[in-house]
């Protein structure tokens, strides 16, 4: 349908100033014109007095890689401005998977992503085996937004290595057979390889995932044949050994852009992630394109000590990842157990979530009703009410409630100074957003409204004009897609119509929509009038629209 909005503020994604009553005309999916008094034969018209207009928001780190097979909207993705989404990030793709190994997969994802199994085995269509025939499938089913995906590590050493993916670094068949699946990947338009190194990423009973086994050889070989495509983004979410070094010295080596997650401020180390930026841009001004991903949100988590992600990066934890249901309790109260938890977190580290910040965890949902005085509560009060050390309370607490208390914690990103330099930084992209995983954990889906309302309209630390760009040009630009991210003649009409007085994020609400009828956290778009994929509306101020249909498309063609 062609359409003109008329009389916005235009935001064009550039980064150049808005501009004040101007209609942009649609045509046939694309931007036809960006003017005044435009005229379309037989266009509808949307009336934005008051309105901005930006182009969607472009969402580069997500993990719909499960959620895409039974769920072509994407939800909430689509009804908080996003247009286009990247899946398959850190490598946790559930393809390519062999029939006999997706129970592994699914199991692998309800721990490292904090996803419901219930809800995966219900959920998944597994319609397909390799790479090529999940995307095809993607393709012919339809989504409500674009899709990007990339190639994803663990699945693939899952596919060539069997058990063995999870005990030692690859041979030479077996790596020569992964840089022929990678390669297979590239040439059905993924858009690049993606891996982790991280120490808080574990698989089923608390095992590393796949992708922590590689070692330097692997990861070369394996970006290589991403490169041998002539294109291709590499994303790595490390850990202490690939450090920034270490990926300016492989982005020579493959010659390709090195997207680095997760960059998140620890106030227990404060310097960490802006030296990191500090060494990428460095690196850039050497000739390397390394990209720092970092967040615009605190990373809050909701759980319980039944899947006590925060604490998983801890190597003490391990035991308690491992415990099945019925041996978890003896688990956590066991001394040994405490004593090893809490000289872990007396030492420094290097990368894991939660730092020993009982200030910034509280109890906000109890078991026991003689108990709701303390929700609201942070351990460290609680502990200190009791004289008990913070773990052994909260343990002992939750224990007594039969492991049903609900946490929150504030694990990174709660400087505000600090986090807004890491959005200011040249070389930083904005996104970890997570969108698909976690579910039960938080939602960060509504990172740009958050980027746009709080940052930017709140805070004024970032321009209204340098936010937008942040969301759209920017990991246009550097995803290397051509026709997105900007509001340009040409270009496809992603489009995205908001108040800039209003825009932002609601709070935080559970919904039992998962296949099964598990839960999962979700949010609403505040100040949010209208969303375009393609030039089809999928959204307005109430949400997703019911007849939105699946107007995305799925990105296979990507500049060098």
């Amino acid at each position: 349908m062609n359409f003109i909005i008329r009389n916005a503020t235009v935001i064009d994604g550039t980064g150049a100033p808005a501009v004040s009553g101007r209609d942009v005309a649609v045509e046939a999916g694309r931007i036809a014109a960006v003017g005044e008094g435009l005229a379309v034969d037989g266009a509808m018209e949307v009336d934005a007095e008051g309105l901005a207009l930006m182009p969607g928001i472009i969402d580069t780190h997500t993990h719909y890689d499960a959620q895409i097979t039974w769920d072509a909207n994407l939800h909430p993705s689509p009804a908080l401005g996003v247009t286009t989404a990247v899946i398959g990030n850190c490598g946790f793709t559930i393809a390519p998977c062999r029939a006999d190994d997706r129970d592994l997969i699914m199991r692998n994802l309800t721990q490292v992503e904090g996803m419901s199994l219930d809800a995966l085995r219900a959920g998944i269509q597994w319609e397909f085996e390799d790479i090529p025939g999940y995307f095809d499938f993607i393709e012919k089913r339809g989504t409500a937004i674009n899709v990007a995906a990339f190639v994803g590590h663990s699945a693939v050493r899952t596919y060539v290595m069997k058990e063995a993916a999870v005990e030692r670094p690859a041979n030479d068949a077996e790596l020569a057979a992964m840089c022929d699946i990678v390669s297979g990947g590239m040439a059905a338009g993924a858009v690049g390889f993606a891996t982790s190194t991280a120490p808080q990423h574990n698989g089923d009973k608390g095992i590393p995932m796949p992708s922590r086994l590689a070692d330097d050889r692997e990861l070369e070989a394996l970006g290589t044949a991403m490169a041998g495509s002539g294109r291709g983004i590499f994303m790595l979410t490390k850990g202490d050994r690939t450090d920034v070094p270490y990926l300016e010295t492989l982005s020579e080596k493959i010659g390709r852009p090195i997207m680095i997650a997760a960059l998140l401020h620890n106030s227990t180390k404060p310097r960490g992630t802006l030296d990191e930026l500090r060494q990428i841009s460095d690196a850039n001004g050497r000739g390397r394109e390394l990209w720092g991903q970092v967040s615009c949100c605190p990373l809050t988590m909701d759980f319980t000590l039944r899947s006590a992600y925060p604490f998983e990066s801890l190597a003490a934890w391990s035991p308690a990842m491992k415990a099945g249901a019925g041996d978890l309790p003896s688990v956590l109260g066991d001394a040994s157990f405490r004593a090893a938890v809490k000289a872990e977190l007396a030492e420094p580290a290097g990368v894991r979530l939660f730092n020993g910040e009982w200030d910034k965890l509280e109890v906000i949902e109890v078991a026991d009703p003689k108990n709701r005085d303390l929700e609201g509560r942070t351990v460290a009060d609680l502990s200190a009410d009791a004289g008990a050390h913070p773990l052994d309370w909260m343990l002992d607490f939750a224990l007594a409630e039969d492991l049903a208390t609900v946490f929150t914690a504030v694990l990174l990103n709660s400087d505000e100074d600090a986090v807004g330099r890491m959005i200011r930084h040249p070389h930083a992209s904005v996104a970890l957003s997570d969108a698909g995983a976690h579910l039960t954990f938080f939602c960060d889906a509504g990172f740009g409204l958050h980027l746009l309302g709080h940052w930017s309209r709140d805070l004024g630390v970032v321009p209204l004009e340098q936010a937008v760009h942040e969301l759209t040009g920017k990991p246009a630009d550097i995803f290397r897609m051509s026709e997105r991210g900007r509001i340009q003649p040409g270009c496809m009409a992603d489009l995205v119509l908001f108040d800039p007085a209003t825009v932002g994020r609601g709070p935080k609400r559970r919904v039992f929509d998962l296949p099964g009828g598990t839960s999962r956290l979700t949010t609403d778009a505040v100040g949010l009038h209208g969303v375009w994929v393609n030039g089809v509306h999928v959204a307005d101020a109430g949400g997703l629209l019911a007849d939105a249909g699946q107007p995305g498309t799925f990105l296979r063609q990507f500049n060098a």
